[in-house]
């Protein structure tokens, strides 16, 4: 018998994002030497029937109708959402008043203000946070961000992002919450997140923006296969130029009816004596330029994800066996629980949440004035 302290998880949500939530803490466990034995305690969905099937499928204790019993079970130390947007305050302060930790897939709230309010919630309680960036913790891209604060390439001088994706391309898909204006808005809080995200934590703060957004799909079904049909207000495209604190310029769109496109979140990278190039529909490899290489050879070099990279070993010892989605929120999960025992902030917790939302919202109101908008 293990003689670590026991970490209870409760998770509210059993979607796409709930599952691979639950993963992310099964895969941990197996494969880190965790500071805590984690117990997967209850589930809640928005049925009996529903969280009863994900409680089966997904290996947890309990299941529930009412994410509330949650937060009054004792062995629940952990609240995990996974829910739409405009649901994530709510559900979070009321964790955070239970003293519960709080890990809340992205974008953490519709709103500026929203994320302000439960920053300064869970910062007064001492929990601790996170948000789910998981593409950041791709060993790879913990790669790129050594290399750039190292100065191997340079000055950065620009970044290109594009984070694209197909499932809103098909215009007979029914208005659903992400079309909800309420949620924070469309492509751009939803998918973007993610490439605003990528920026600052490898250029830096974003200083300001000069964005457009737009709606191709004006309207949709109110139901699968129904005639009626509701107006579409948030925006399926999204592009901005962006400045940085250092320096540096660069340009992101985000567009979830790129058809075609199942999971390109690409970004190029270029310094004053090198680039980086990076997609995340090949995420197992990343391609680096240096400048000064001899230049009868000089030219891209495609770099393997292996055991040399960490913590790809903690996963397989072999290099170029590749890793995948529910990987890397194993290894957000190990950062998250290592944060939890040793009192720190995880990279990516509710301040990281809250300042990439500034930013979503400059690049919303640079689009209405179609005028650069300083974030903050």
């Amino acid at each position: 018998m293990s003689d670590k302290r026991r970490l209870g998880v409760g998770l509210i949500g059993t979607g796409f994002m709930g599952k691979a939530h639950a993963l992310g803490f099964t895969i941990a466990a197996r494969v880190f030497d965790l500071p805590f034995e984690i117990d997967l305690v209850s589930v809640a969905d928005v049925t009996a029937e529903r969280a009863e099937a994900a409680r089966a499928r997904l290996g947890f204790r309990k299941a529930t109708a009412d994410w509330r019993e949650l937060l009054a079970d004792p062995a629940i130390d952990i609240i995990d959402i996974t829910t739409p947007n405009l649901m994530h305050k709510e559900m979070a302060l009321a964790a955070v008043a239970h003293g519960k930790h709080v890990y809340c897939e992205k974008p953490l709230a519709p709103t500026v203000d929203d994320c302000a309010e439960m920053l300064a919630a869970a910062e007064r309680a001492g929990v601790v946070t996170q948000v789910g960036f998981n593409y950041l913790k791709n060993p790879l891209i913990f790669l790129a961000k050594e290399i750039i604060e190292s100065g191997e390439i340079g000055e950065i001088r620009s970044f290109r992002g594009v984070h694209a994706e197909d499932f809103m391309a098909d215009a007979s898909i029914p208005w659903a919450w992400r079309l909800d204006p309420r949620s924070g808005g469309g492509a751009l809080a939803d998918i973007g997140s993610h490439m605003i995200a990528c920026m600052r934590h490898l250029v830096g703060p974003i200083r300001s923006v000069l964005a457009e957004t737009v709606i191709h799909i004006a309207e949709r079904p109110v139901s699968r296969g129904a005639t009626e049909t509701r107006a579409v207000e948030v925006d399926d495209i999204a592009r901005a130029f962006v400045r940085f604190d250092s320096g540096a310029s660069g340009s992101f769109e985000a567009n979830w009816i790129a058809t075609g496109r199942k999971m390109q979140h690409d970004f190029e990278i270029y310094g004053s004596k090198g680039s980086i190039v990076f997609t995340q529909e090949r995420l197992n490899e990343i391609r680096i330029y240096y400048a000064g290489d001899d230049v009868r050879s000089r030219g891209f070099r495609t770099v393997w994800a292996g055991p040399e990279h960490p913590p790809y070993g903690a996963f397989c010892v072999a290099p170029g066996h590749q890793i995948g989605f529910n990987e890397l929120k194993a290894i957000e999960v190990n950062e998250f629980l290592d944060a939890i025992a040793n009192g720190r902030r995880p990279t990516t917790d509710f301040r990281e949440g809250y300042e990439v939302q500034k930013v979503l919202s400059a690049t919303y109101q640079s689009a209405r004035s179609n005028k650069w908008v300083d974030v903050g």
